[in-house]
């Protein structure tokens, strides 16, 4: 498909709950894969917090269709990690009517 240039490598990551043997838990990330993804900005906002100020942009990241219940096929609450970049996946959606290729919607946060 024209216009989709697959040239950001991120690391798919789903979070894991690991029990901390006093009956609580603990969140880790597993990594389920890594995708060639395009990654375009959208309008950021900046919010002031009680001790420090929270910048949020939100993205769209394409990347190639995996079938569904496959472990690269990004989900909501699933993460893209790239270096030290994080994008939360809040939805994922067809981008094409062939479905070669999905949209996450996702959100990068920063503390500052």
């Amino acid at each position: 498909m024209s216009g989709v240039h697959l040239n950001r490598k991120l690391v798919l990551e789903a979070p894991v709950r690991i029990a901390d043997g006093a009956g609580g838990h603990s969140e880790t990330w597993q990594v389920q894969g890594t995708l060639w993804a395009q990654i375009k900005a959208g309008t950021g906002r900046e919010s002031a917090g009680q001790f420090l100020t929270v910048s949020s942009v939100p993205y769209k990241i394409i990347v190639r269709a995996a079938p569904d219940g496959a472990p690269s096929r990004p989900k909501p609450e699933q993460r893209f990690r790239e270096g030290n970049r994080v994008f939360r996946i809040l939805a994922v959606s067809e981008f094409d009517a062939a479905a070669h290729y999905l949209t996450c919607h996702a959100r990068e946060e920063v503390s500052a």
